[in-house]
């Protein structure tokens, strides 16, 4: 058996699930938009650029989460998914995962995008492992922090390390580990696996893809 992991945004998807489901609730009015849409911006320019601090960044994006209830957090994330995912969800990258998932391969999904969101799309891509930042919830309602450690950078080593030895594994038990990443903020894991692809890679990633002689691909159109 082989491991496949799959980053999410701009990966399998063609965007950023978490950005748009702040931008979403912007649009609903659940969010206001001068108080919101700004600061969204600005955080999502800091993941770009390799600057973000990802615990301000979680006390800003799971803050919504907290404020409503799980009725309508659900009623909203379905017509979400309806509305700005599965527009983004491209035949490439169907095609992808399942020819891992029909070669039998471990397959998950790794993604900083807390667990609420992605939830739904890794049941979409027909992905049962889905290794995410965990919202801390009580009482049947989300504190708006984090539980346990954010699934980001050298984090996504942590949280992946920790789910295999569940199994009784590792990532020297695979013949093959394949790890399909966009970021840059990715190299930490994709320097563990031992097949590390490039995909629609941004320019940092695109250089070290290079340098280094990984496979580069697109998922696009």
């Amino acid at each position: 058996m082989n491991l496949s992991l799959f980053d999410l945004d701009n990966t399998l998807l063609a965007g950023d699930s978490d950005y748009e489901w702040g931008q979403y609730l912007v649009d609903r009015g659940v969010l206001d938009r001068a108080t919101y849409e700004a600061q969204n911006q600005q955080y999502y320019d800091q993941y770009v650029a390799g600057t973000l601090d990802i615990h301000e960044y979680l006390g800003f994006a799971l803050r919504p989460l907290a404020e409503h209830t799980a009725e309508d957090l659900k009623r909203w994330h379905a017509a979400f998914m309806r509305e700005r995912i599965l527009p983004m969800i491209g035949a490439r990258s169907r095609a992808l995962v399942q020819r891992h998932l029909d070669a039998g391969d471990l397959c998950a999904i790794v993604t900083a995008t807390n667990s609420f969101v992605t939830a739904p799309i890794a049941h979409e891509f027909g992905i049962t492992h889905l290794i995410a930042t965990e919202p801390e919830s009580r009482g049947g309602r989300f504190t708006g922090r984090v539980a346990g450690t954010p699934c980001f950078r050298e984090g996504k080593i942590r949280r992946v390390d920790s789910w295999l030895a569940v199994q009784g594994r590792g990532l020297e038990d695979f013949a093959v580990s394949t790890f399909y990443s966009d970021s840059h903020n990715d190299l930490p894991l994709l320097e563990r696996v031992s097949r590390p692809v490039a995909v629609d890679p941004d320019p940092q990633l695109a250089a070290e893809a290079v340098r280094r002689g990984w496979p580069t691909i697109s998922l696009r159109g």
